[in-house]
Order: structure tokens, then C-alpha cells, then sequence
């Protein structure tokens, strides 16, 4: 990787600065630099280290949003799943789903299954299998800790889960670097550069290692999530408030007695919203919740009442589980960048998503409101489109929608390539399967560092089957800055049950041994680290401090 900054950022003269590096920021400098426009990216944090990190992990088609009439959201939903499948099959893989049908719920079977015929025929271009409707006895096979009491069938579907919500966003900010964009995290945007009311580009602050920078570039679009408003603080004229964030909070617990092998999607007894118990890395996820949020939008958390909410509604449907607190790995929340509106009620607010122009209060500035993972590309494709717009300049076609990402490009399918990498691995078999499942095609860069040293090939804790390796390819070739974005959003080491917190004293040691910290940094990145897991509830930290 270049340097963070270079040093003639300041002379260049950009098409589009892009603020924020979560999913749509980075698909949007990838879908720029694709087509051709020299584009700068600048996040006042890493990569997907924002709302990206805290969905559910879900590619999926909304099946909900079929309530409230957003047909559209549903199909251009489950054409993009479609796509993702096929151009990130490392990261996006298919998922069953089971929805439990009771005599007490709300929705009545009749509309169960009309929503789910309607979610078959708007995914006409799929490869997943259609829905299934499964008997009382049927179900209880499937998901046999599921509570009996009431239940009448279910309908079995499928969608999509990224494991990994934090390395698709990091995939498309590589892709954007390998075709000439700049992207450059710890920059945060102070202020707009304007002249006669149009925006000429930015001012940031380098939060690492200080310093004030300026940026020019003819349009700047302002993709930063629930930040969008903040971002805006820095022009000199008031707009009116664009986003009203919803707060999402999920729960992390190991398998519990009852513990169901496929997803479900149920309705909660106490709200009637719809929640989801999902295996996901080799634990299981439980969310989420959806309430307005006012707060500091740097440190969300759940709170006891979402947990007990999620606890409670868990332990009915599955009575054997008899989760409790301590059952509880960790949480992890999220703020939703939707549109403001005064009283909506939550669940109602559309997820669709907004290209904003603000001209002609001021011009050559755009912003992105609203949204959801699962539809990032085609946002950050109308998005660059309403660049190049602003650019007056005709858009050349589109390719992300089937140019693989960084870490399925191979030739040949991907499922080929990853039986020739398992047979060829020195690796144990564990290991092998977790480069795969993380790195895709890259796994094989990641085995070319590992081969230059005997300590990058072995695990950095005896706990653990991340590899010295990795530590070096995230800060090498990941733009990983600190040991939380290595641990956290590049290793995915900082997702397991521990949180990383039994890693991260080795991953430092190999970091100060190969990438020079000195012993003050190494110590600083061990204590930044389990500052910043703080925020998920780790039970391993808390173990520690009892």
C-alpha cells in the first residue's frame, strides 16, 4: 500500500470526494473508479467500522417490507442478492430460513404464504430454491426446540447471510485502490470549501498522527450514514435535518439447548415486530431491536431493555433455551441512517434509499440517505450516475454487477478454486477453511507472506487459528491502520467469542517484531483495543475484571 496520505493530495484535483468508507461510500468509489473518475475517499474512521459492522448480516429481500406496499424495495432487493451471490460467493452464501406459523400471531397463515408466493415471483431470476411449506411434524424435525404450543406449520424460504458485513465493505474499498482511488481513514471532514455557494471540495483533520489537509474536487457526495447530518454542520448555511436513525441492537450466544441448524424469522409476542435467531460464526445472532435514537452516535450500545426484549422473546419461542445474561458473549448495536421523519412509527420508516442533491441552496454537493447492505451496489451505481450528471459528462455503463470482488476473482468458478487451495494448503484443516471463508481467493497472498517466516505460519495464541500472517497482510495490503481494525474488521478475529481479547496481546508482539512498533505503541494498541471492545459487553472482559 502507498502512504496514508500522500503528500500531493492537497494539488490534485479530484472528480468526487467521497465521505465515508462504510458499504455505500465503498462501493461508490469503487463503482467511480471503475468508470473512470479519480475519486478520493475520506472516513474519520476505518473501513465498515461504522453501521456496516452492526446489521444483521443479512442479504436478503425484505420479506417485512412486502407489509408496508415497498414492492420495488423487495425486488431491486433480491435482484442485488442475486448479484452478490455470484460476484462475492466467499463472503455472500445462501441461508434457510424458517418461519414458525402459531395460531396466536398476528399475521394469519393465508398472508404467510401470499407474501411468500410474492417473494418467489419478484426473485424470478434466482438460483436459490423456492419456499416450502412444512407441516406441524414437518417443522418440529427441523427446528425440534421450537415451542409446540400453538404451532400450526411453517414456511421454510431462502435468502442470503454475509458473515461478514465489514469485509464486503473493505472488498470494495480494495477494488477501488487496485483502480486509482485514494481512501484514506482517520480523516475526518471539518468543513466544506466553498465558493459562490458550490462546494470546491473539503478541509480534514489526520486523526493519527495530526494535521490539516485540504482536498478539491468538482462534485462531493456525503455518504456518512447516520453522520450525514453532522458531516453537513460544516457548510455555512443551515439545511434542513435529512436523517432520523433507527437503533438496532443484537445479542451474540453460544449454542443453547433448543438451538435451531437454520435461521428463523419470527414474530415477537410483546411488539409484534419480526426478529431473527441466526447460526452465524459458529455462534448465534439474536436481533434485532428498532427504536428512535438521539445519542452519541460514535458509542451506541444495547441496552438492558433491549436485552431483555430479545432474551425474553427467545426463551418463548424456545423454552429450553433458558438464556439468561450470562449466556451472553457479547452485543454489538447500531444506528440505521434513515430518512427523517417526524412521527412515523419505526417499523414503518421505508429502508429505501435517497441521492439528494442540495442545489440550489448549495451546489456540486450531493448526500445518501437511507439504504441497507443488501442494496449497496445499485445505490453506489445511481450515485455515480448523479455524479457524473454533476460532472456534465455521460456515464459509461456500469460492470460491478458482475465483475467479482477482489477475493473471488479467479479463473474459473470459486468452489474449484477452493478444493485446489485445500488440497495444496500446508496449513491444518481448520485453518485452511478459515482463509477461505475470510480472504477467498486472496488466501493464497495470505500463504505467500506466511511462507517467508516459520512464525507467520503458526497461530499467534494457542486459543486461536488466526495466524501471524494475517496481522502483516491487514496493515500490508488491507490498509488495516490500528490493531482494532486488524483484529475487528480485517482478521475477524475480534468476532469470535472471546472478542479477540485472548489474541491481542500475541497479534501486537507480531506487529512490534515485523512492522517495527516500538514498545509504547504495541503497548497503546493493546490498551485502545480492549478500550473499544468495552462497548459490546464482552463477557470475557468481564470475567477478567470480576
Amino acid at each position: 500500500m502507498t502512504q496514508r496520505i500522500p503528500s500531493s493530495v492537497g494539488a490534485q484535483r479530484f472528480d468526487v470526494i467521497i465521505i465515508g468508507a462504510g458499504i455505500n461510500g465503498a462501493g461508490m468509489a469503487r463503482d467511480a473508479a471503475m468508470r473512470g473518475l479519480k475519486a478520493l475517499v475520506l472516513d474519520k474512521g476505518d473501513i465498515g467500522g461504522g453501521t456496516t459492522s452492526w446489521s444483521t448480516r443479512l442479504i436478503h429481500g425484505g420479506l417485512r417490507y412486502l407489509e408496508h406496499g415497498e414492492v420495488g424495495l423487495v425486488r431491486e432487493s433480491l435482484r442485488e442478492r442475486e448479484r452478490l451471490l455470484h460476484i462475492a460467493p466467499h463472503l455472500v452464501k445462501p441461508l434457510p430460513i424458517l418461519i414458525p406459523i402459531y395460531t396466536q400471531g398476528a399475521r394469519k397463515p393465508w398472508m404467510l404464504r401470499a407474501g411468500m408466493i410474492a417473494y418467489d415471483i419478484l426473485s424470478f431470476d434466482k438460483s436459490l430454491d423456492h419456499h416450502h411449506t412444512l407441516t406441524r411434524e414437518e417443522t418440529l424435525r427441523r427446528a425440534p426446540g421450537l415451542n409446540p404450543v400453538g404451532l400450526r406449520g411453517a414456511l421454510l424460504y431462502y435468502d442470503a447471510q454475509v458473515e461478514y458485513a465489514e469485509r464486503l465493505a473493505l472488498e470494495n474499498a480494495l477494488a477501488a485502490h487496485v483502480r486509482g482511488a485514494v481512501v484514506i481513514t482517520y480523516a475526518r471532514v471539518d468543513r466544506f470549501i466553498v465558493e459562490n455557494r458550490v462546494v470546491r471540495g473539503v478541509e480534514f483533520t489526520d486523526l493519527l498522527d495530526g494535521g490539516l489537509y485540504a482536498a478539491r474536487a468538482r462534485v462531493v457526495v456525503n455518504v456518512a450514514g447516520p453522520w450525514v447530518d453532522e458531516v453537513l454542520q460544516g457548510l455555512d448555511y443551515p439545511l434542513p435535518r435529512m436523517v432520523g436513525g433507527t437503533k438496532g441492537s443484537h445479542l451474540i450466544v453460544a449454542a443453547f439447548p433448543g438451538a435451531p441448524r437454520v435461521a428463523l424469522y419470527i414474530e415477537a409476542r410483546e411488539d409484534r415486530r419480526p426478529f431473527f435467531i441466526i447460526p452465524w460464526n459458529n455462534t448465534y445472532l439474536i436481533g434485532t431491536t428498532d427504536s428512535r435514537y438521539e445519542g452519541n452516535l460514535d458509542r451506541v450500545e444495547a441496552d438492558a431493555g433491549e436485552i431483555n426484549y430479545l432474551i425474553r422473546e427467545t426463551n418463548r419461542i424456545i423454552p429450553e433455551a433458558n438464556l439468561t445474561h450470562d449466556s451472553i458473549l457479547f452485543t454489538y448495536s447500531g444506528v440505521r441512517p434513515l430518512p427523517f421523519v417526524e412521527r412515523e412509527a419505526e417499523r414503518k420508516i421505508t429502508r429505501r434509499h435517497f441521492v439528494r442533491d442540495h442545489a440550489p441552496a448549495v451546489g456540486s454537493l450531493l448526500s445518501i440517505v437511507g439504504g441497507k447492505l443488501t442494496t449497496y451496489r445499485n445505490l453506489s451505481e445511481q450515485a455515480v450516475d448523479a455524479v457524473f450528471k454533476k460532472l456534465s459528462r455521460k456515464a459509461p455503463a456500469g460492470v460491478t454487477a458482475r465483475e467479482p470482488l477482489p477475493g473471488a476473482a479467479v479463473a474459473g468458478d470459486f468452489a474449484s478454486f477452493a478444493e485446489r487451495f485445500k488440497a495444496q494448503s500446508p496449513f491444518a484443516e481448520q485453518i485452511t477453511a478459515r482463509l477461505l471463508r475470510i480472504y477467498g481467493t486472496r488466501a493464497t497472498e495470505v500463504q505467500e507472506l506466511a511462507a517467508e517466516e516459520p512464525e507467520l505460519r503458526e497461530p499467534v495464541a494457542p486459543s486461536t487459528d488466526l495466524i501471524g500472517a494475517e496481522i502483516l497482510f491487514s496493515f500490508r495490503r488491507e490498509m488495516a491502520q490500528t490493531l482494532c481494525d486488524c483484529l475487528i474488521r480485517r482478521t475477524m478475529a475480534g468476532l469470535e467469542p472471546t472478542l479477540g481479547l485472548d489474541v491481542v496481546e500475541g497479534a501486537a508482539r507480531i506487529a512490534q517484531k515485523y512492522l517495527g512498533w516500538c514498545a509504547l505503541r504495541t503497548m497503546q494498541e493493546v490498551v485502545a483495543y480492549r478500550k473499544y471492545v468495552e462497548r459490546f459487553r464482552p463477557r470475557q472482559l468481564q470475567v477478567k475484571l470480576g
